[in-house]
């Protein structure tokens, strides 16, 4: 009875090619929208996992992420490192600036100050050059999208020299980092190089890395941290979803996004329930001479199910592998730098379309259900 499902199903081709474009439209849309969603809500915790070897992070109580930070005096350093179990502590710099470019064009930058003496708040790895140019005058290093954005396709940012608050800056390095929710060209140098490129104000330091001793967990030491020297004190993995959290509650971006799936759900329930049940009204006779031959309503139940199955599985399968390739196509654009399909994303669009097959399968069943077998005769 399924292999005469089936053959029904296909023997009418354009329903049957109506029904898989349905299903694959509605799981590319959800899919690809719901996996851009992701990664740019994950992108408010690169600022944090850009610096792995940090354990925690210590700012004023007020601060709330990377780049919402209140700075506080350079004596918060000291107080930080005075707190037993804290391996290192070294100060970290972040701060918005306009630099003006050798073609004269300005430019929105993040200027990062890191540690002169290790260099901790670095990203790990780097594509250009080593970290150790920073040792020479007035250099920074740029971040690989960042370096796509200020300069032409082409054009090495190696060398390259900017204005910064009146200050000379030299590139002489480019970084491999993870992009920031607004993708803003990046800087790093050293701390004291840094204090000279950002306009001064009384309180300087944005936060304070620390490693953890060993023996003490990250969450332990951020209790004692907060408890000895009165700063907020957050273990990196809590900060990164702070960054999250942040951008989940202060932009329109989940309400965008949730719009789009849900556009996305409504369209293949219109489509596909209205293919099928056209599908299902033109074999109304076909049903109705299986009933008169014996064919019980159970059976027809799994005759339509394996009809969706097909359908939904065709479709489904086709729309995963569309949205594969929507980013696999677009990997080469810096906006698209490292994004992914989480492994959630693919259960969550099957569970979209088990439901609209289920919704769309029992409006149209309806009818073959209260189909009377007598139907065929007359």
């Amino acid at each position: 009875m399924i292999w005469i499902a089936i053959r029904m199903l296909t023997g009418d081709a354009q329903k049957f090619y109506g029904l898989v474009f349905g299903i694959a439209f509605s799981t590319l849309l959800i899919t690809q929208q719901l996996t851009i969603f992701v990664n740019l809500i994950e992108r408010g915790s690169s600022g944090v996992y850009n610096v792995p070897s940090a354990d925690i992070w210590v700012m004023d109580p007020v601060s709330r992420t990377t780049d919402v930070a209140y700075a506080m005096p350079v004596t918060a350093l000291d107080r930080v490192r005075s707190v037993p179990g804290v391996e290192w502590a070294v100060p970290h710099l972040r701060a918005g600036a306009s630099v003006r470019t050798g073609d004269g064009d300005l430019e929105g930058v993040t200027v990062i100050g890191v540690d002169d003496a290790t260099l901790i708040g670095l990203p790990k790895g780097m594509t250009v050059g080593t970290v150790e140019v920073l040792s020479q005058p007035d250099s920074v290093i740029i971040d690989d999208v960042g370096a796509t954005r200020m300069f032409p396709a082409g054009e090495s940012p190696i060398g390259q020299r900017l204005e910064l608050n009146d200050q000379r800056a030299v590139i002489r390095g480019v970084a491999d980092a993870i992009p920031s929710f607004t993708s803003q060209v990046t800087l790093y140098t050293k701390y004291s190089q840094a204090l000279n490129y950002v306009p001064g104000t009384r309180n300087r330091l944005s936060f304070v890395l620390v490693g953890a001793a060993p023996g003490i967990t990250a969450a332990q030491l951020a209790s004692r941290i907060e408890q000895q020297t009165g700063l907020r004190a957050r273990p990196r993995d809590d900060f990164a979803r702070d960054g999250i959290n942040f951008i989940i509650e202060n932009t329109g971006i989940p309400l965008n996004f949730g719009i789009t799936v849900a556009l996305g759900f409504i369209v293949g329930v219109a489509i596909v329930g209205l293919t099928f049940s056209l599908f299902i009204r033109d074999n109304l006779k076909q049903f109705g001479a299986l009933k008169a031959i014996g064919v019980t309503n159970g059976k027809i139940r799994r005759m339509v199910a394996a009809q969706a199955g097909l359908v939904g599985l065709i479709g489904y399968g086709l729309g995963v592998v569309g949205t594969v390739l929507f980013i696999w196509g677009f990997s080469g654009e810096p906006t698209f730098k490292g994004f992914y399909i989480p492994w959630q994303v693919p259960l969550i669009s099957l569970l979209a379309v088990s439901l609209i097959l289920t919704l769309t399968g029992w409006l149209a069943l309806r009818n073959v259900l209260r189909t009377e077998p007598a139907e065929v005769f007359r």
